[in-house]
């Protein structure tokens, strides 16, 4: 897997601990060369979900799978707590 750490748009829902649960995201891939082309991916399964400290910045860590351009997908999305912003981290 390749690191991108490109902040993307989420569709989340949070439970009532306040732990958030991806739903599905929008981004512009850097290797797509239309130039206002933005992806929308659903999430089709959250594999794993960790909680990690990066420089006493609390993140989670969500490893997912998708089905993107016909192809079964995993990648790793990240959620910044201290800032609310959510990363396409490794894909």
């Amino acid at each position: 897997m390749k690191v991108w750490m490109q902040p993307i748009e989420m569709i989340a829902f949070f439970d009532v601990t306040g732990k958030p649960r991806p739903l599905r995201y929008r981004w512009k891939s850097p290797l797509d060369h239309s130039d206002h082309e933005l992806r929308v991916i659903k999430i089709d399964r959250v594999i794993e979900c960790r909680e990690e400290k990066l420089v006493g910045n609390r993140m989670m860590v969500y490893r997912c799978q998708s089905v993107i351009d016909d192809l079964e997908k995993v990648y790793e999305l990240k959620y910044e707590f201290n800032t609310c912003k959510w990363y396409l981290y490794k894909m």
